[in-house]
This record gives C-alpha cells, structure tokens and sequence, in this order.
C-alpha cells in the first residue's frame, strides 16, 4: 500500500483515530461527477454517506469515461464514489418516496443536482424535506442557477468551460479555444459544494437551524477566475491573445510550454536579462521586464522557442534552476504517478475492491494531523446496502422482501471477488433511467 496518513481499509475496519464528520449522515441523490465528488469528500471525513440511486443504477454508473469499464464497476463511478454505501429505490413510486422522507429523518445532509423543477417533482425538494427534519441542510447544485433565463440550459463541463470566458485567456490568436484537459467546472463545483456544507454544519452546529445550500456551475467557474475578472473588470485590461500560444494573457513573456530536444518544459515569467545570460540571446540583455516583456511579447517567445529547442529539457532545467528562473517539466499521467515527490506526499492510495481487484487512486488533497481522512470502503455496487440500511430504519425482513418483489428497492448480494469473477459481465450495464439528468 502507498503510504498515506491513515490505512485504508474498504472492508470497513477501521482505525482508532477519529473522523472529523463522524456522526453526520449525507443523502447522495446526485448523479455524475459534481454532486458525488461533493459527497465523498465528505465521505472521506467519516460521514455516512447513503447514496440514494435508481433500481437500475446512477447514471455514471453506464458512462465510463475512457471506456474504462471496470469488472462490475466502470473507473468513474469508482473514482466518485468511495466510502459511500447504496440504497437502490424508486422516487417515482409513493413507496420510495416514504423510504426516503424516513431516511430524512436521520440525515444532516441532503444533497441533489437534479434540473432545475425536478427535485419538487418528485417531491424531494427543500420545502418538503424541510418539513420532514427543519434541521437539514439541503444542497442544491444547477448548471446555470435554480432560475433565470439559463435554467434549463445542459450543465456540462465543457459548455460551462467555453461560457466561462477563460477559454481565451491562453493560447494564440487565430486558433480556437482549448479546454482545460480536466473535467474543471465538475472538479470546482464540487469543492464549491463541499465548502458549503461544511459552513451550514457550522452553522446548524451553532444554531441548531438547517438551511438552503444553492451552488451553481456557472457561478462556481466564475468564481474560480477572482484575480483574473477582476483585472478586467477593475482594471479595464481585456483578453488580447498574441499571434505566439502564451499561457495567460495577463501574464508577462515568456510564460508558456515550449519544445526541447527531448520534450517539453514550461517556462514562468523569468527576468528577462537574466534569461538571456542563461540562454545567450543577446537581445533579451537589454530589456526591461516590466515592459517590454509586454510590448514584445511574440518576439520574446518566439526567441525563446528558438533557443530551448537545442538542448534536452534535463539540461535546461538545470541551466534555468542554477539562473533561479521558474521552469519545470511538463509530465504526462506516468510520469506524475512515478514522481518522487507524488511518491513521499502518499498522494495516490491503493485499496483492495472487492469487485475491481486492486485499486490506485488520488487520495486527499489535505491531512488533518487529528482527524485523518481514510477510505472505509470502496465505490458500492447498486442497491448493495439496501437491506442494510432499511433495516437500520426499523423495517422487518418480509417487509423488504416485498418492495424488492414490487421494484421499488433494488438489492444487490454482498459483493465479493468470487462474485466478479462468476460473472463473467465485464463492462455490460443496464441502460440508465431517466430519474435523474445531470444538472
């Protein structure tokens, strides 16, 4: 196992150091990647996380990203839903409904990204749930917003990106756009929605009141671009990208990815003169930084191009790192996953899954010297915990029978690894519903 801060353990031992959010229990009705990514980080902290999906499975669940399908479960689903347990039920039956207003009852959290108008279609939306347990803190994540002129536009990440505007705060004039190589809007959405709830549990914590938790994509996006919509709109300096690809237009020459012998470096805003001892380009000897690496730009990186092509991007890094010139270099997933530094940090953990083998994943981006984040167990499969969790609620076992003889539960066997490998089913799912549709 990678080292990490605790042990982790998805067969749901656990270690004697305390989570931080244990006692809190979190409704997971979201599907996708901004709502889950939201609920298992806090998973991670130690909540009890019941994701609420369709009989037939959350929509992730038949959408792996890649055509990284997994045994029983795709990549993506199990990359978003660790230290979650599932209860499979149908909201459209009056039955599933009653199973989820007694879920409300012993939750903290409630979280959905249905479009907006869904969730009080199906009867799940705050007013009602507010009702059932005034303390609850209900989270709500939209595309655009809960209304406006946009509301019922597609939240998608790449349209989110493009509306963004940053999109063309990088790269060349003349050239299209090019999007991040992360899914961005879902990532920053999901921290936007993670801080939020944290703050209502404060808050509740100081209270005693729940409230309405509303986070949307475009606002999140937005948001995310403080410094650089505030140079435009404060002070009045708009996008002009140059004809050479530059990698932020607000920031001065040379800043940017170049071509070595061997490779790629990237290269951040050195001082000009001392970047022309270190490359011997005579005409950068003479500038001055503060304004010619403006005035200049597409000739500065154009010189700059020149010269890093004839030597390996090991020589230059050495040579720019003597200079004390910011300069590193550019990684593909590999080499990130080889890196010396990934490696001491413990950045990535493994765990065994008891359907997917051994898993390797990004692990917490923050530790708590007190109350460690871990993983208790892996990604579930659908309707996994379901008898679990409605006889949690008092329900007797001829009763769960019969809502899973009528479809409005779903239940799966206990996973395990004998169970992947009899089925034989690797990468075939059940067609989604249309319960839920991404926000």
């Amino acid at each position: 196992m990678t080292d990490t801060t605790t042990p982790a353990s998805p067969s749901g031992a656990t270690s004697a150091a305390p989570e931080v959010l244990s006692g809190i229990r979190v409704l997971d009705c979201s599907i996708a990647m901004a709502g889950p990514f939201a609920a298992q980080r806090l998973g991670d902290l130690g909540a009890d996380v019941i994701k609420v999906e369709p009989t037939r499975g959350e929509w992730q669940r038949h959408a792996a990203a890649g055509g990284a399908t997994g045994n029983r479960i795709n990549v993506s689903f199990l990359s978003l839903n660790r230290n979650k347990r599932s209860i499979g039920v149908d909201l459209k039956a009056d039955e599933g409904r009653e199973i989820l207003y007694e879920l409300v009852k012993t939750a903290d959290v409630f979280l959905q990204n249905y479009r907006p108008g869904v969730a009080a279609r199906l009867g799940v939306d705050y007013e009602t749930l507010r009702a059932i347990n005034p303390s609850i803190v209900y989270v709500s994540i939209s595309g655009y917003g809960e209304d406006g002129p946009y509301r019922n536009r597609p939240g998608q990440d790449l349209l989110l990106q493009a509306m963004s505007g940053a999109m063309l705060s990088s790269g060349s004039a003349g050239h299209p756009p090019t999007p991040a190589g992360q899914y961005l809007v879902d990532a920053v959405t999901a921290s936007t929605a993670f801080e939020g709830v944290l703050a209502a549990l404060f808050h509740r914590e100081r209270t005693g009141q729940g409230q309405l938790v509303s986070v949307n994509m475009l606002d999140a996006i937005t948001t995310l671009q403080m410094q650089e919509l505030s140079v435009f709109t404060v002070g009045g300096v708009g996008q002009h990208r140059s004809e050479q690809p530059h990698a932020h237009v607000y920031i001065r020459a040379p800043y940017g990815t170049f071509s070595t012998t061997d490779g790629y470096l990237a290269l951040a805003m050195p001082d000009l003169h001392t970047l022309g001892e270190v490359l011997e380009e005579e005409w950068f000897l003479g500038m001055d930084t503060e304004v010619d690496s403006w005035t200049h730009r597409d000739e500065i990186y154009a010189k700059t191009a020149e010269r890093l092509a004839t030597r390996s991007t090991a020589e230059w890094l050495e040579a720019l790192g003597a200079a004390g010139i910011w300069a590193g270099p550019v990684y593909g997933y590999q080499d990130l996953v080889d890196d010396e530094q990934i490696k001491h940090n413990g950045t990535f953990i493994e765990y065994e899954h008891p359907t997917e083998g051994l898993v390797k994943t990004p692990g917490f981006p923050y530790k708590l010297s007190e109350t460690p984040a871990r993983i208790d167990r892996g990604a579930p499969l659908t309707g996994e915990h379901t008898r679990e969790i409605l006889t949690e609620l008092g329900l007797p076992a001829d009763r769960v029978d019969a809502l899973l003889d009528a479809g409005v539960v779903a239940a799966e066997p206990e996973a395990t690894g004998q169970a992947a490998a009899e089925s034989g089913a690797a990468g075939q799912v059940a067609e989604p519903t249309a319960v839920a549709e991404p926000a």
